[in-house]
C-alpha cells in the first residue's frame, strides 16, 4: 500500500478502534453507564463497519488525488477538531434545547465543526473530527452511546470535504444544490405524508404519559428552511467561492450523513422507513442544516483571516 492509503486506512481503524475501547471496555468490562449502548450493539457495528466502508471506497475511487494525504498536520487538526466538536457537542447535546421527535435529538450548532474542518483541511480529518468529536461528546453528555450515529457524524465531515476533488467548485455546487434540494424536498412530503407521528421527548403530565404530540411543523419544515438559507449563502457570497462551496456540500454531507444515520435505525431500532425520516432525520438535520448556513460561513471567514496575518 501506498502513502496516502495506509494513511486513510489507519485513520478508519483508529476510529474503530476508539469505539470499542469506549464502548467494550468503558462500557460493558468497567461498567460505566454512560459509556454502554443501546439493544443491538453489534447490529450498531456493522453499520458502523458500513460507514467505514463506504468512506474507503470513495477513496480508492480517487486515490490518486492529494487531498487524501495524511501527515502531521493533518492529525494535529483532526485532535483539535475533535476536541472542540466534542466539547461544543457536549454543551448543546440535551442540556441546552431539544428538538420534537422520535428519539433524543438536539440543536446542534456545533455541526458546523466537522464541516468546517472537512472543507479547510480535507475528508479524512473531516471525518475523524466529526466520528471521534460526536462520540466523546455523547460519551459526556452521558445519555449513552449509538456508534452509528457517530459514524453519520462523521460522514458530514468527510462528505464536505469531498468539494475539495471538484475541478470546478461553481459546477459542482450546482449539482450538489440540486440534489440537495430533491433530497429535501422528498423528505419534506414524507413528513405531510405522517403528520401523526408522535413525539416520544414530549411527557404529558396529566396523564403521565410520553409521546402524546405530533412532530411539529418546525421539525419538519425545517430541512427546507435550511435549504433556503444555503441558497441565499450561495447567491450572496457567489463571489467567495470559499464561503459558498463549504456551506453547499456542508449541506450535502449532513444529509447523507444524518440520513445513513436515521435509516440505519430501521433496523436497529425497528423504526418503520417514515419514522426514521419524520422522526429522527428531519428533526436532526433540518436545524443543522440552519446551523450550517450561519456559522460555516463565520468559520470559513475566520480562518481566511488567520491565514492572511500568518502570511500563508
Amino acid at each position: 500500500m501506498d502513502k496516502k492509503m495506509v494513511s486513510v486506512f489507519w485513520t478508519l481503524i483508529v476510529t474503530l478502534v476508539v469505539f470499542v475501547l469506549l464502548i467494550y471496555v468503558g462500557g460493558n468490562l468497567m461498567g460505566i453507564e454512560r459509556l454502554m449502548t443501546g439493544e443491538n450493539p453489534i447490529l450498531r457495528f456493522v453499520f458502523v463497519i458500513v460507514g467505514l466502508l463506504i468512506a474507503f471506497a470513495i477513496y480508492f475511487f480517487s486515490r490518486e488525488n492529494k487531498i487524501w494525504e495524511v501527515g502531521t498536520r493533518q492529525v494535529v487538526w483532526m485532535a483539535i477538531g475533535a476536541a472542540l466538536y466534542a466539547v461544543f457537542s457536549w454543551l448543546f447535546n440535551g442540556t441546552v434545547f431539544v428538538v420534537p421527535s422520535l428519539s433524543q435529538v438536539a440543536l446542534r450548532p456545533a455541526i458546523a465543526i466537522p464541516m468546517f474542518f472537512g472543507y479547510a483541511f480535507g475528508p479524512v480529518v473531516g471525518f475523524f473530527t466529526g466520528a471521534v468529536g460526536n462520540m466523546f461528546g455523547d460519551a459526556l453528555t452521558g445519555f449513552g452511546l449509538s456508534p452509528q450515529w457517530s459514524i453519520g457524524n462523521g460522514l458530514v465531515g468527510f462528505i464536505a470535504g469531498l468539494a475539495l476533488l471538484a475541478k470546478d467548485k461553481k459546477k459542482s455546487m450546482d449539482t450538489v444544490l440540486w440534489v440537495s434540494g430533491a433530497l429535501a424536498l422528498l423528505t419534506v412530503v414524507v413528513y405531510f405524508l405522517n403528520r401523526a407521528m408522535p413525539n416520544m421527548l414530549f411527557y404529558d403530565v396529566a396523564n403521565n404519559i410520553f409521546g402524546d404530540a405530533t412532530i411539529t411543523l418546525f421539525a419538519g419544515l425545517s430541512i427546507i428552511v435550511g435549504f433556503v438559507l444555503v441558497l441565499i449563502v450561495r447567491f450572496a457570497f457567489g463571489k467567495n467561492v470559499d464561503i459558498a462551496t463549504a456551506v453547499t456540500w456542508g449541506m450535502l454531507g449532513n444529509i447523507l450523513g444524518i440520513g445513513f444515520a436515521a435509516i440505519s435505525d430501521i433496523w436497529i431500532n425497528g423504526f418503520s422507513p417514515a419514522a426514521a425520516i419524520v422522526g429522527e432525520f428531519l428533526p436532526a438535520a433540518g436545524p443543522n442544516l440552519i446551523f450550517a448556513a450561519i456559522l460555516v460561513p463565520l468559520l470559513v471567514v475566520a480562518y481566511a483571516a488567520v491565514q492572511r496575518q500568518s502570511g500563508r
